[in-house]
């Protein structure tokens, strides 16, 4: 198969393993849970070891703590990266005590939808804030360091976000963010934010807040999450997404995707297959992955999520910066940031990305 040069396109750095598309919650934005993978046919320990060296390895589903064999997926991705953080609703607080006891640098995130209430009929269970919780707890006496949580906003959660934000201060937790979005990961494609002012007002108090932090990571986090107000509002990315390059997603299955984003109706086409019988450069550098990159390149999409929003604005600090560095001065002087007007920035992209319109007829 005809391969393109290694000079294109450099091996990548960070990889999402989607481990089972089993999950016990029943959110009201996904659907998942009504399509569950087969146990015996989701993608095993040992074929993990394909994967190359990387920084950064999140493990994610579905929900990775139903995989009885988790510990020794995390086992081998660490021989690939550093650096392991792995997703989860926090349902089953004995499984993850006993892998961070054995794993005690992991990182984990549970997810919230908002506080007690609106998190458990989001989420579909009654007790699932509450062990949600008690895992945060136990992993923070137990000493764990990178625990965090994160809420995904939308029409029914947002007066919930400064809440959460305050307590993930209290508790001394990372807080990250993300918005309502479709996806075939999801099984779903009416997720739509109508309220989109509401939300909007409740992310600028966050922008806010986070540049009055002293850290400067909680400042580009401050634009990360303009990003999203950005995206809600049905504008192109701020930058462009380059997903199947620095990152990429590897499913239940073991097929290769640049992110979890994708939706049929547009387009979906896989990288290539750890099951192939290929090595990993072999995939990563065909013509299969080259022309899935090519559709990136012009995706429809407007996405912004942190998994493909942070690798650009890393490659692209020289744009960011000065934005961070402005809005820090502004908070400095006591005034508020208005997230009304967005950077333009124009880094080479091709201009059909990011335009649902063009896919409307419009």
């Amino acid at each position: 198969m005809k391969q393109s040069s290694p000079k294109q396109v450099a091996m990548p750095t960070d990889v999402s393993v989607i481990t089972t598309y089993r999950c016990q919650m029943q959110c009201k934005m996904c659907n998942i849970w009504q399509h569950p993978t087969n146990a015996d046919s989701e993608i095993r320990p040992d074929e993990l070891t394909l994967l190359p060296s990387l920084k950064f390895a999140n493990v994610t589903g579905g929900e990775p703590f139903l995989r009885e064999d988790v510990e020794d997926i995390v086992e081998v991705l660490y021989t690939k990266a550093p650096r392991i953080v792995i997703s989860t609703s926090g349902y089953w607080v004995e499984k993850t005590i006993r892998l961070a006891e054995r794993f005690p640098q992991i990182g984990i995130r549970v997810s919230f939808e908002g506080l007690e209430e609106t998190n458990n009929f989001l989420r579909g269970r009654a007790d699932g804030f509450a062990r949600g919780m008690e895992t945060l707890k136990r992993l923070y006496d137990m000493g764990v360091k990178d625990i965090g949580f994160g809420q995904t906003l939308s029409n029914y959660n947002a007066k919930d976000l400064i809440p959460l934000y305050d307590l993930s201060r209290t508790m001394e937790l990372e807080f990250a963010t993300a918005a309502f979005h479709n996806s075939y990961y999801f099984h779903k494609e009416d997720n739509l934010i109508d309220q989109q002012e509401d939300v909007c007002a409740h992310l600028e108090k966050l922008v806010n807040r986070l540049l009055k932090e002293k850290h400067p990571k909680a400042w580009f986090r401050a634009f990360f999450n303009l990003g999203l107000i950005n995206y809600i509002r049905g504008n192109k990315r701020l930058l462009p997404c380059e997903a199947g390059t620095v990152n990429f997603f590897v499913d239940p299955h073991g097929e290769l995707y640049p992110c979890n984003g994708l939706e049929p109706r547009y387009w979906m086409e896989s990288m290539g297959s750890l099951r192939s019988g290929r090595s990993f450069e072999e995939i990563w550098f065909s013509e299969q992955a080259d022309r899935v990159r090519r559709q990136v390149r012009s995706c429809p999409k407007n996405c912004w999520m942190v998994g493909t929003a942070a690798p650009v604005m890393k490659k692209y600090i020289h744009k960011v910066a000065p934005w961070v560095l402005r809005a820090k001065m502004k908070s400095m002087l006591g005034r508020c940031v208005s997230c009304d007007g967005f950077p333009a920035w124009n880094v080479g992209q091709d201009p059909r990305q990011g335009d649902l319109r063009r896919e409307k007829g419009e």
